[in-house]
């Protein structure tokens, strides 16, 4: 297997030699590649398709109860956004670094230690992916069953979405991004939607009772920062899309400009959509309204407002939850490659040329948490996993630099230091303030991610067994 930074061979091919077309995607020669059929369209589609789900419909109104005044609302949403395209920069050069399947999981792997990566894909299955899939699952299963009155359980409708998604990317990346990039458009054009129809309501007072320009002490800072847990959750999920780097076209041209589009694109519409709620609502309105979307929505068009808004959510869940079934098995099919995980997560559909066992196992795990209810406890500690390998991401940078000295990666647009060390310790103050507000619940993520170390070596001595 090839490491860089440890005295070995590394990954990149001698110059001259590169063929975007046909670089080797991973340690491991797999005699069938993954097809690479994507595009910068699809890119930017599965970039802001990880990215918006349903937080962006509730939680301006979880800001809007922490901060009082449109600036502090705005702008909270507004630095969230710039820790989002600071990341998209980060990752947009790791990308043209190590344009290779797996994404995430391959920069650590390659910058730091096996191990680590593995801890990652583990916890990325266990935790993060499979928890995130199974809540999004059933909030698009209320939202279905509130505008059908189907008479059946939650769990039911979210299963048969996940089940159906799975068969779906099972067909091929093709077939699979072409549903993603559909729910996609469906998604945007609800949020423009949002916007338009909220623009025309009549204007609320944007505060009544609190002053607008807030003393700036140590109580602003502390709310502010609570502010923006909410924020860089709605936020996440963009740097999924480096999962299917060797399923893109040109992956070190394509993919850094499908994250830094994608990633701007998401950022207007946020700053659109909670302007619009700050106008029609009002900042006591939108702290006092569970759901915002709604509400502006009735207020435009009354209960036909509200059903339309009803669709455009349980679309947008369904989108979110269309492109994590395409990415994140990507980064298992990895693993297993590298001979840490079941050797058959590793193979390729012959005809489709996807992981479909991998897809399946996503699936399956997805499904069976959403069946069991223990969802929602699981996203009590997703944002402190996620934000510490975050942060471990971005420092990949520094180590993936120095083995990169002497060679060309193609891509001028090198992040600075200094923008790269502010992603991190904010990355991991979000952790530190997730653990400290959820200290329990923070404590069970963090004894899955260090259980995965043990694992880690059982697969490696297996591998050498066998």
């Amino acid at each position: 297997m090839t490491r860089i930074a440890r005295g070995e061979i590394t990954l990149t091919p001698p110059p001259g030699a590169f063929e975007p077309e046909s670089i080797s995607l991973s340690a491991t020669a797999n005699p069938a590649q993954l097809a690479r059929k994507l595009g910068l369209f699809d890119g930017t589609m599965l970039v802001m398709g990880g990215i918006i789900g349903s937080g962006i419909f509730m939680n301006p109104h979880v800001v809007a109860e922490v901060v009082h005044t449109p600036e502090l609302i705005l702008g909270a949403w507004a630095a969230g956004g710039l820790i989002a395209l600071a990341g998209a920069f980060i990752y947009a050069e790791l990308a043209a670094l190590r344009p290779q399947v797996g994404g995430q999981y391959a920069y650590i792997r390659e910058a730091f230690h096996p191990m680590a990566a593995f801890i990652y894909g583990w916890t990325l299955l266990l935790v993060v992916q499979s928890g995130g899939m199974a809540a999004v699952a059933v909030t698009f299963a209320r939202y279905f069953l509130d505008l059908t009155h189907v008479g059946l359980p939650d769990w039911i409708i979210a299963a048969i979405a996940l089940a159906a998604l799975t068969i779906v990317n099972c067909l091929g990346v093709r077939a699979g991004s072409a549903v993603q990039s559909v729910l996609m458009v469906l998604k945007i054009l609800a949020i423009v939607a949002l916007i338009g129809f909220g623009l025309a309501v009549n204007s609320r007072p944007a505060l009544a009772s609190i002053e607008t320009a807030p003393r700036f002490d140590l109580g602003l800072l502390t709310a502010f920062g609570a502010a923006m847990v909410p924020v860089l959750f709605a936020f996440g999920g963009w740097q999924t899309a480096s999962f299917v780097a060797g399923e893109m076209r040109e992956p070190r041209r394509n993919l850094p400009r499908a994250l830094l589009i994608g990633v701007v694109g998401v950022i207007i519409l946020y700053l659109a959509v909670n302007f619009v709620c700050i106008h029609a609502l009002g900042t006591e309105g939108l702290a006092a309204s569970k759901t915002p979307a709604s509400e502006v929505m009735w207020l435009a068009l009354g209960d036909r407002g509200r059903r339309l808004i009803a669709i455009g959510i349980a679309i947008s869940t369904l989108g979110f939850l269309s492109q994590g079934m395409l990415t994140a098995p990507r980064v298992y099919f990895a693993m297993a490659d590298d001979g840490v995980f079941f050797k058959r997560v590793a193979t390729l559909h012959p005809r489709s040329r996807v992981p479909a066992v991998a897809i399946a196992l996503q699936g399956a795990l997805a499904i069976v948490i959403a069946m069991s209810g223990r969802y929602e406890q699981i996203l009590n500690y997703v944002v402190s996993v996620d934000s510490i390998f975050f942060g471990l991401t971005a420092a990949c940078l520094f180590a993936l630099r120095r083995g990169n000295a002497n060679e060309s990666s193609g891509y001028a647009r090198k992040v600075n230091p200094i923008v790269i060390l502010l992603f991190i310790i904010a990355e991991w103050l979000v952790a530190a303030s997730a653990i400290y507000k959820d200290p329990r619940n923070s404590l069970i993520g963090v004894v899955i991610l260090v259980a995965g170390v043990p694992v880690y070596y059982f697969w490696k001595a297996r591998g050498k067994r066998e």
